[in-house]
């Protein structure tokens, strides 16, 4: 998002409330996949880290494993197939635009770097956390 766009006023005290309460890590479903991924015998990744492009949620330098654990709100899940906020669309569209175009950006660049890219929804994990990162398991198994 521009450093300039300013987000629209909250359409109550308790959206305003909800929407400040919103952060970029250390989330539940992030916190969540760090602890199935310890508990399955697959310590040792970085957090956000700024040396590779796109700061994936979670890497293995080394493996060249990336993970991107996205909330289903945020990055518009397919799955979930969210509405979009009803009020204040003249922000919203646009901001889920750009969101979605900066994700297929992130992994595009890291994929032609010869990372391999997982996306984890947030409602995958809410599911079950160790069930989300099977195929992350798998790949980190075979390595």
């Amino acid at each position: 998002m521009r450093k300039d766009a300013r987000s629209p006023p909250a359409s109550s005290p308790s959206v305003g409330k909800s929407m400040r309460a919103n952060k970029g890590k250390d989330t539940i479903p992030e916190i969540s996949v760090r602890s199935a991924l310890r508990e399955m015998g697959f310590p040792g990744y970085r957090l956000h880290w700024k040396a590779v492009s796109g700061r994936p949620d979670i890497c293995y330098p080394g493996r060249k494993i990336a993970i991107f654990v996205h909330g289903c709100f945020w990055h518009r899940c397919p799955r979930c197939n969210l509405k979009e906020p009803m009020t204040h669309r003249e922000y919203w569209t646009p901001k889920f635009r750009r969101n979605i175009e900066r994700d297929r950006e992130k992994i595009m660049i890291l994929e032609n770097k010869g990372w391999k890219v997982f996306v984890i929804w947030e409602c995958e994990i809410r599911d079950d956390a160790r069930e989300a990162i099977r195929d992350v398991v798998k790949y980190l198994e075979a390595r």
